[in-house]
């Protein structure tokens, strides 16, 4: 099982919940835990294609395409893209 934990109001919204585990039968990508799980994490493939989700895996900042495994704790947590002058700062 990998434990998700979901924070920030934005992505909690999307989700409809904070935390909650998913069966991975073999290592797999943060990106491909969410496309495999479209039911529970769907709303939340937008969020990452736009750069607005920050991973942690196991307590270490990572990304899309971190590996996860059986006993991983995934945390998601929702990053502004606009500054605050209102500008991007993340370029597309």
């Amino acid at each position: 099982m990998v434990k998700v934990l979901v924070f920030g109001l934005t992505l909690r919204d999307a989700v409809g919940e904070t935390e909650f585990e998913l069966e991975v039968s073999e290592p797999t990508t943060v990106r491909k835990l969410i496309e495999l799980n479209q039911d529970r994490m769907g709303p939340l493939l937008q969020f990452l294609l736009n750069r607005e989700v920050m991973i942690a895996v196991n307590k270490k900042v990572s990304a899309e395409d971190t590996v996860v495994k059986d006993g991983d704790i995934v945390k998601l947590s929702h990053q502004s893209r606009t500054s605050y002058d209102g500008t991007r700062d993340i370029p597309i």
